[in-house]
């Protein structure tokens, strides 16, 4: 008699599985890996960022630079002070005061010349410049109108002859102490060397007087002669540096490389920026 097969029943656990996937298993593993790794690598750029920082010094990021940018940046040279003569009466940057005077003492420019700006005594001789003063001049004046301001020549060039004339008077009127305060000695004006000029408003107001530098005339050209090579020549409260009183009126041209250095560095006087004697007493 064949005997009866019993039906196998399997329960749920001993079923067959499917099979796993051995492929996945690895991609999940270097994924997780590559993750740690990252956050490895950053925490310790976190870390020596912080202490570079805590110990006080500053990690530079390292760049590549053309051959153009590892050069070095040259540097502005420092102004050269003898580019040009002190004590030769052709220099533009000529000092002269009580103790320098002009040489030759009767010493007159070979270029003087005549402008065709407003002047207080037109065609004279003492409206004559130096020709680039004159051209320096005019472009002052272009400035000045173009602020609403109407300046006018009151002195420029003056002679040996003529100096000795004008301090003779005053020396007459006012004693020599007192003229040797306002007026220079025949030989010892800037006026000699055309490289000066008195200017005032055409209004006249405050004509070669002191109140000159309250007016919007005087105020403009103390705040922008520089811009045009021009200097205050004798500012307030300097007589003991440039021998003379202040005259807000009376300008000097020594050219725009100069008149912009010393407005930089604040200085007034010729004589403090070069080192120079001056004072208010005569050399001999």
């Amino acid at each position: 008699m064949q005997q009866e097969r019993r039906p196998i029943y399997r329960t749920p656990s001993s079923a067959p599985q499917p099979r796993k996937d051995s492929t996945t298993y690895k991609k999940m593993s270097r994924k997780e890996v590559w993750v740690a790794l990252t956050a490895l690598v950053t925490a310790l750029l976190l870390i020596v960022f912080f202490e570079s920082h805590h110990r006080g010094g500053h990690a530079s990021p390292v760049v590549n630079k053309s051959p153009q940018q590892s050069q070095s940046t040259p540097t502005t040279p420092s102004f050269d002070k003898k580019q040009y003569s002190l004590t030769d009466p052709t220099s533009i940057w000529v000092i002269v005061n009580k103790k320098r005077p002009l040489s030759p003492k009767n010493y007159a420019p070979a270029d003087l010349t005549a402008t065709d700006l407003p002047q207080r005594v037109p065609g004279n001789e003492t409206m004559q410049m130096r020709s680039i003063t004159a051209s320096a001049l005019t472009q002052l004046f272009s400035g000045a109108k173009a602020a609403g301001f109407n300046l006018m020549i009151a002195s420029g060039y003056r002679s040996f002859s003529y100096q000795t004339n004008l301090y003779n008077g005053y020396v007459a009127s006012i004693g020599q102490a007192e003229a040797d305060k306002t007026s220079a000695r025949p030989g010892y004006s800037e006026h000699q060397s055309g490289f000066a000029v008195d200017l005032e408003a055409t209004t006249r107001k405050c004509e070669l007087d002191a109140c000159f530098g309250d007016t919007p005339e005087g105020q403009w050209i103390a705040a922008n002669a520089y811009k045009y090579g021009f200097i205050i020549r004798y500012p307030k409260d300097k007589i003991g540096v440039t021998g003379y009183d202040y005259e807000p009126w009376h300008v000097r041209y020594v050219g725009l490389p100069l008149a912009a250095e010393m407005h930089n560095q604040n200085t007034e006087t010729l004589e403090e920026f070069f080192g120079v004697v001056g004072g208010a007493g005569y050399s001999s």
